[in-house]
């Protein structure tokens, strides 16, 4: 197989970028170059902070740009978690990008602390705003603009979707938080492209926090001799830490350069170079190629300036080409999940072969796996932990994209689903009561359950159609079948030591009508009916309590052995 060609197009994109009028319209705005433009009142004035407000008519487009009014020159590295700012501050903003994997994230305490003490008049602000959005800032001024653009990409907040979501636009701001933040804005598929961090290379200030802190976004680097974008924040912050290095914390910048910087990026796109950029021809590796004009001739990170620092040109780009590498390759994964997918159908084949394993040893797979009798076991102990990690970051991705109401799954994903949680979630209910577990349903099904049930209420019918098949081979309807089965077993055993609990035996007969009906309508397989499953162990037991005399739908279903075995052919009509 050939080796697969990859390329950076940075340059390009940033000519994309700085050939539009966006830009230059930003900085027009935090500069006060419009009329138009709405400034808080005096008696509005924020705690160190301020913004202005421009409209534009013609398109109804919206830039709210924030400046810090404090002198925040010597700003501090110092990280503050979200989980303290909740406890100490009820700061809730930024609660929905926390995760089961990922409950908490830091912030620069000097930026969040500047949020914090303006969160009423920003949340005042937000209630005001319309679309389409671009928010914006200079500095520290920049910091809150990605802070305030973060707290509106929450999906609670029903105007923003993927066609109208806000554009966040800093110009020389420093890193706002650590790599726990990236990820989690990583996480929602459009997120971190709302984010655009125009850096001189000049600027000390972006680079002023490089340990601890990781970027978030695209990064837009600038300098005399042209731009260029990169997108992996592992490149963002190896970038940072270079420049940090050749050029220091020269405080001689002037933030208003961007201005200029803006004006002069768009006129050398309009007007290009027509000088053919020097390359080495013998080199067929178009990555390595592009890292090494974007490093060199764009940023100026010249073999000459590097060695100053003790840097060797060649490693930085090869370290630049092996991240970039990494990140295209992830992209091209997460853009076409289908190589995924496949392994998971692999998965669930051999689960669906332990099941049928199992039956053929009159015992079926969720006894089988809940008592850990044979090897085959334990092995699937391992299908059942990559299902289960593929659904839930499935779940996770597709509840984080934007959806018309009602809608989650496309079809074939959706019937996927349905056939994982009705095959897979019995054997997390069997290891739920294996290790002492009670009422699974209300204290351990997991959310990824609960949400691929919901949405399959919307799919065909066409799976819930199993009469006349195979009764033992049909995947049970009710995926927490097996956790019913479990409480009224544990109901029976309660029932051994107090005989009189009318409300613990009223459970038991609703437990009853409720296996009658699903047996009526076909939607349970017939291998709860093996001799060593929990099922039949439960029905001895309930017979048992309820004495020979007692009679039902369901015990005289159970009583025939011809109308079971009708059952599990499929042919067995209910009267």
């Amino acid at each position: 197989m050939s080796q697969l060609k990859l390329f950076s197009g940075g340059a390009e994109h940033a000519s994309f970028v700085t050939s539009y009028e966006i830009l230059k319209k930003t900085w027009n705005v935090i500069s006060s170059s419009y009329q138009d433009i709405v400034t808080n009142d005096d008696d509005d004035d924020g705690v160190g902070l301020c913004w202005k407000v421009y409209k534009e008519q013609s398109s109804d487009l919206t830039i709210i740009a924030f400046e810090a009014t404090k002198d925040y020159s010597n700003l501090q590295s110092d990280l503050v978690s979200s989980s303290d700012l909740k406890e100490n501050k009820n700061f809730h903003q930024f609660e929905f990008l926390c995760t089961k994997k990922n409950p908490s994230f830091s912030l620069n305490n000097t930026a969040v602390s500047l949020f914090c003490d303006n969160l009423q008049k920003l949340d005042q602000l937000k209630s005001k705003i319309s679309t389409p959005l671009i928010v914006t800032g200079k500095g520290l001024g920049g910091s809150i603009a990605s802070l305030f653009t973060i707290s509106l990409l929450d999906n609670h907040i029903s105007s923003w979707n993927f066609r109208n979501r806000p554009l966040c636009i800093t110009f020389g701001s420093p890193l706002v938080g650590d790599k726990k933040l990236q990820q989690a804005i990583s996480r929602g598929s459009y997120w971190n492209s709302c984010f655009i961090h125009v850096v001189s290379c000049n600027d000390p200030l972006p680079r002023l926090f490089t340990t601890n802190y990781m970027p978030f976004g695209t990064f837009l680097f600038c300098s005399d001799s042209g731009s260029t974008c990169f997108e992996n924040p592992d490149s963002n912050l190896e970038i940072l830490i270079t420049l940090n290095k050749v050029h220091g914390q020269n405080q001689g910048f002037d933030s208003a350069e961007y201005g200029n910087l803006v004006e002069k990026l768009r006129r050398k796109t309009i007007f290009k170079d027509s000088s053919t950029p020097t390359i080495d021809k013998n080199n067929s590796d178009s990555l390595a190629i592009g890292i090494s004009l974007q490093l060199q001739q764009t940023l100026g990170l010249t073999p000459h300036m590097l060695q100053k620092q003790n840097i060797d040109i060649n490693v930085l780009e090869t370290m630049i080409k092996t991240l970039e590498a990494r990140f295209i390759i992830q992209k091209k994964i997460s853009f076409n999940p289908s190589n995924k997918q496949n392994e998971m159908k692999g998965c669930i084949a051999q689960v669906e072969w332990y099941k049928k394993k199992t039956t053929n040893l009159d015992i079926g797979y969720y006894d089988s796996y809940k008592n850990m009798y044979e090897i085959s076991d334990y092995d699937v102990v391992e299908f059942h932990k990559k299902l289960t990690s593929y659904w839930e970051k499935m779940v996770e991705d597709v509840e984080m994209k934007p959806k018309k109401e009602g809608a989650f799954f496309p079809t074939c994903w959706l019937y996927g689903g349905i056939i994982y949680r009705r095959m897979v979630e019995p054997l997390a209910i069997a290891q739920y009561y294996k290790e002492g577990g009670k009422d699974y349903v209300n204290k351990k099904r997991s959310k990824h359950f609960k949400k691929l049930e919901e949405q399959s209420r919307n799919a065909i019918n066409e799976l819930n159609i199993t009469r006349k098949t195979n009764m033992k081979m049909i995947l049970t309807r009710d995926s927490c079948f097996w956790a019913h089965v479990e409480e009224a077993i544990l109901a029976c055993n309660e029932l051994k030591v107090v005989k009189d609990k009318e409300e613990v035996l009223k459970k038991l007969v609703e437990f009853e009508d409720y296996v009658y009906c699903l047996l009526k309508d076909y939607q349970v397989s017939s291998e709860i009916f093996l001799s060593q499953s929990s099922y039949m162990s439960w029905w001895k037991d309930y017979k048992a309590i309820k004495g020979r005399s007692y009679t039902s739908k369901l015990d005289n279903f159970m009583n025939d052995a011809e109308k079971v075995k009708l059952y599990g052919l499929g042919a067995y009509e209910f009267p």
